[in-house]
């Protein structure tokens, strides 16, 4: 494959497949009606994941395209877990029995802007209400700017597992200019401190193609991130949509890689990480060789959502607090984002759902395919057709796409096995979308491949 050829592929604008069908696809067609329904026909004999969301942060990052708010005081925190809580009660009333609990993890945001209390009485309420399972992953997002360690004492005390940190480049020009001040030392403390309160599981989050980033700026902070030996590294693309994202607006596209920059930020960053010990695990984490991670690669059982990869296998994900999103075997929904909106639903004992999306046709046999691609690099599509009751020929659409890809050398594909080859596995989301079979329609602006 000619680098012209890559970086045509590599510009592509095409979804994270974090779910399929993807996001903008959701809408209000699926209501808290067809939620509770869902949730109603989960097997009670199977364990389940939770997700609780707090959209709040004590400094804003220009980089950051969530939807979030600056906690200033602490009122509005305290608010925001008691209505948590009410919602965990109207969750649990709503299942078909007391759950128990594989995975659960705190996002946002970040979730440890909370009062060290507050966060352990959230907790009490799920335990209450959910049996939380012995060998379950208690993982939790932090910010090392503002963790404190009456915060890293208490989830130590409450059996949390994993902690995960955005550290996203050590360049001081960079962390300038998107406004994230965090030099190792104050990270490495913070590690320490988790270490020492019992949490083992340590992930860190690194980000490519930020202003002014070099090649040589994110080797070096992949050498400081090394010494600190964390158990997982995510290496994301920033994805700079300020038509979306307001806070990008402070970012000055010029100082941008290009996208040549980007690909070789990518490329060289992958190639560090692996010499430094870490398994290169589907597009963009990487995992010590022990970590349940790696693991999961190996042994075949490695999923995607909307945290990225992960180890969950739980029958379903339920998502808790504003614009949390939640997987069942039915579909998808997601909460209602504008936490004041969300409040009052959780307040008069609804569901807060704003949309979701039913699972028809080949979704559920397309969304397979899409996530065996992205997490395994290779799926059986006459074995994936058998499994959902589908023709053996069912991606004849794709046919044409399919054979390009071949063309250009990303993919083998015989007898109906298909796999990436090593130029292909940076382009996964490239080969994925050949079964998206809404991509054509969809009117969102995605991020680029690579």
């Amino acid at each position: 494959m000619t680098s012209q050829a890559f970086q045509r592929y590599a510009e592509q604008s095409v979804p994270r497949y974090t779910s399929y069908p993807t996001a903008p696809h959701f809408s209000d067609a699926v209501n808290a009606d067809i939620y509770q329904s869902w949730l109603t026909r989960l097997d009670p004999e199977l364990p389940v994941s939770l997700y609780l969301h707090v959209p709040f942060c004590r400094q804003i990052c220009w980089y950051c395209g969530c939807n979030m708010k600056l906690a200033s005081k602490r009122a509005p925190l305290k608010e925001y877990t008691e209505t948590l809580k009410r919602e965990v009660v109207t969750l649990a009333d709503t299942l078909p029995d007391r759950m128990q609990v594989s995975h659960l993890h705190w996002g946002g945001g970040t979730p440890t802007v909370l009062d060290p209390d507050d966060f352990e009485a959230t907790m009490t309420a799920i335990r209450e209400r959910f049996d939380i399972a012995e060998d379950a992953e208690l993982a939790v997002e932090c910010d090392p700017r503002t963790l404190a360690k009456s915060m890293i004492e208490r989830i130590g005390a409450l059996g949390f597992t994993r902690a995960s940190f955005g550290v996203q480049e050590f360049d001081p020009k960079v962390q300038a200019a998107i406004n994230r001040i965090q030099p190792p030392d104050m990270v490495k403390s913070a590690v320490d401190d988790l270490r020492a309160a019992g949490i083992s599981g340590i992930n860190f989050d690194l980000i490519y193609g930020l202003p002014y980033q070099t090649t040589e700026t994110l080797l070096d902070t992949i050498d400081i991130c090394a010494e600190m030996r964390p158990n997982r590294i995510a290496l994301f693309g920033y994805a700079h949509v300020p038509w979306m994202a307001k806070k990008q607006r402070m970012i000055d596209a010029a100082s941008l890689p290009r996208s040549a920059g980007r690909v070789d930020q990518a490329s060289a960053a992958a190639e560090a990480l692996q010499r430094a010990g870490y398994v290169a695990i589907g597009l963009d984490h990487f995992a010590l060789p022990e970590d349940d991670m790696a693991i999961a690669l190996a042994e075949g059982t490695l999923r995607r959502n909307f945290q990225g990869y992960t180890t969950d296998n739980a029958q379903a994900l339920l998502g808790i607090g504003a614009t949390s999103i939640s997987r069942t075997p039915e579909g998808f929904t997601q909460n209602i984002s504008e936490t004041g909106a969300w409040a009052r639903n959780v307040e008069e004992g609804r569901l807060p759902i704003a949309r979701g999306r039913a699972l028809i046709g080949q979704d559920a046999l397309r969304g397979h395919v899409i996530e065996a691609l992205m997490c395994l690099g290779k799926v059986d599509l006459h074995a994936a057709a058998k499994k959902f009751g589908a023709p053996e020929r069912w991606y004849a659409s794709s046919a044409g796409v399919l054979t390009d890809l071949m063309r250009e050398g990303l993919i083998d594909f015989v007898a109906g096995r298909l796999s990436l080859t090593e130029a292909g596995k940076p382009l996964v989301r490239v080969v994925a979308s050949a079964f998206d079979e809404y991509l054509s329609a969809n009117k969102a602006r995605h991020a680029v491949a690579v």
